[in-house]
């Protein structure tokens, strides 16, 4: 047996506790599991008995958190993983969870690199779109694959219309050519196009000849 010593509500997630056997740290549990159980500080305590029922508490939790994130906005294991970081669960559950996750294929790496990259192209550059997605936890040669696979002629199309909106605004305030020029190519570089598309775009709406 051993007796609670501690129980210490988290800083970053008020919903779970830390406990403390014997003045020292044990394991972290639900708050839920805490008045459920009777749990109190100078209560002597079976530890084996109370370890396996937070941990399957906890492993039960996290699923649950897990899912409520995915069920607000479809996300990447990355994503997941430091939300569930971030609620204080351990890497143990974590783990487990995610294990779940990807076999009823809740959470689909691959698949969400592709829709991202579709709704994204709309109005970005591959360049942005490849760095926001190696943030995400996407591996790089399933990006540069997906976006090598790109139809350049639909990326310029688009660039050009972007560039051709903001043309339109710049135009209204902006009468030296040059410095238009350089507006709208840095406008597009910033939206994640490479300068040799940027450049050859901008000179197409802007009827300008060669500048280097």
């Amino acid at each position: 047996m051993a007796k609670i010593t501690r129980i210490e509500t988290q800083k970053r997630n008020k919903d779970r506790v830390n406990i403390y056997l014997d003045d020292r740290y044990a394991f972290a549990v639900n708050a839920e599991l805490v008045y459920r159980e009777g749990l109190k500080v100078n209560l002597e305590v079976d530890e084996e008995k109370l370890h396996n029922l937070s941990k399957n508490e906890n492993l039960l939790k996290c699923k649950e958190t897990a899912l409520r994130i995915i069920e607000r906005s479809y996300k990447t294991e990355k994503e997941i993983k430091e939300k569930l970081r971030e609620k204080g669960y351990d890497s143990e559950e974590i783990i487990k969870v995610l294990g779940f996750l990807k076999e009823y294929n809740f959470i689909n790496d691959e698949s969400y690199m592709k829709m991202y990259i579709k709704d994204r192209l709309k109005s970005q550059g591959r360049e942005k779109i490849k760095y926001a997605l190696l943030r995400k936890g996407i591996d790089s040669d399933l990006i540069e694959e997906e976006l090598n696979s790109i139809d350049m002629d639909e990326e310029r199309n688009i660039a050009v219309e972007l560039a051709t909106k903001k043309y339109l605004v710049l135009i209204k305030r902006e009468n030296d050519k040059y410095k238009l020029w350089n507006k709208l190519c840095r406008f597009l570089v910033g939206k994640g196009y490479k300068y040799s598309i940027a450049k050859e775009v901008v000179q197409e709406v802007c009827h300008m000849e060669d500048i280097n």
